[in-house]
């Protein structure tokens, strides 16, 4: 019989032939899934010593197989966190990344003083933007938009697990007939499908497990945005601004649409790696 420590030990030697994987973190996290335990936890490190059943080591065993196979450790165990916030998730929606906190504590920073704000969070996914700065900030209105039914299922979950009073609306942000009939924000933020052809063709084996329709921007990645600002500018109150998650290389061409639709003190932010990563303008008030 082996013990769970010694599993895990065979697992990570497993998952490092894995090119991108953070091998002895994702064999402790898949235990901590069979366990029911925080792989941080003193209870999970007591309970490596002791042996294991034949039922936690063959769960154990086709977890693992699901990771080696390229499937996303976060869909494996079906949460994720973010901004300290756990977040039901799984195949059809896209997966909260750390570069994504950029543009929400850039947010909370500029707005952290405010109360009463009227937020509009569009290509919402699992909602992780906007039900965190409703968190976070003061006395949100929260609406969050979003198109595919596999993603709305998870949006809807985490609304309701976070006791969320956002309203949720099942629409696709590109549909001119959309953006009027919403409330007029104080802040509309978005996390569009930015990855370009090229990008698509070279990304790593476990994000093409995610959804093609959260990934892909058009050929220069930058439909999205261009639409986006086109179509929802006009759904800001004046003083309002529109921040966007943005890829590392796109920072000048959305700048300087937000700046050619009358935008002003357009900036970009980067992220802690020193990517650009967020874009953020304010409409001009009359």
């Amino acid at each position: 019989m082996s013990t769970y420590g010694q599993l895990v030990t065979d697992a990570v030697r497993e998952l490092s032939s894995l090119e991108y994987s953070d091998a002895a973190l994702e064999a402790k996290e898949l235990m901590g899934a069979v366990l029911r335990l925080d792989c941080r936890c003193v209870e999970f490190s007591d309970k490596l010593w002791q042996e294991a059943d034949d039922s936690s080591e063959q769960q154990y065993y086709e977890l693992c197989k699901r990771r080696m196979s390229g499937e996303p450790l976060q869909y494996i165990l079906g949460e994720w966190d973010f901004c300290g916030i756990t977040f039901k998730l799984g195949e059809g929606v896209l997966i909260p990344r750390l570069d994504t906190e950029t543009l929400v504590d850039a947010a909370i920073k500029l707005f952290g003083d405010r109360s009463g704000m009227e937020i509009i969070d569009l290509c919402a996914g699992t909602g992780c933007i906007g039900l965190v700065l409703e968190k976070k900030l003061d006395n949100v209105s929260l609406t969050l938009v979003e198109k595919y039914a596999d993603a709305m299922q998870y949006l809807l979950e985490n609304k309701l697990r976070l006791g969320s009073s956002a309203r949720v609306v099942k629409g696709d942000v590109c549909d001119e007939k959309l953006p009027p009939q919403q409330p007029k924000a104080d802040l509309i933020v978005c996390n569009p499908p930015y990855l370009t052809a090229k990008d698509m063709k070279a990304m790593q084996p476990e994000v093409s497990f995610e959804p093609v329709e959260a990934l892909y921007g058009g050929e220069d990645g930058l439909d999205f945005y261009r639409t986006v600002i086109r179509l929802w500018k006009d759904s800001l109150k004046d003083g309002g601004a529109m921040l966007f998650e943005i890829g590392a290389a796109q920072a000048d061409e959305v700048m300087q649409m937000l700046i050619q639709h009358g935008f002003r003190d357009v900036r970009s932010r980067k992220d802690l790696c020193g990517n650009d990563r967020m874009v953020i303008g304010w409409k001009k008030e009359d």
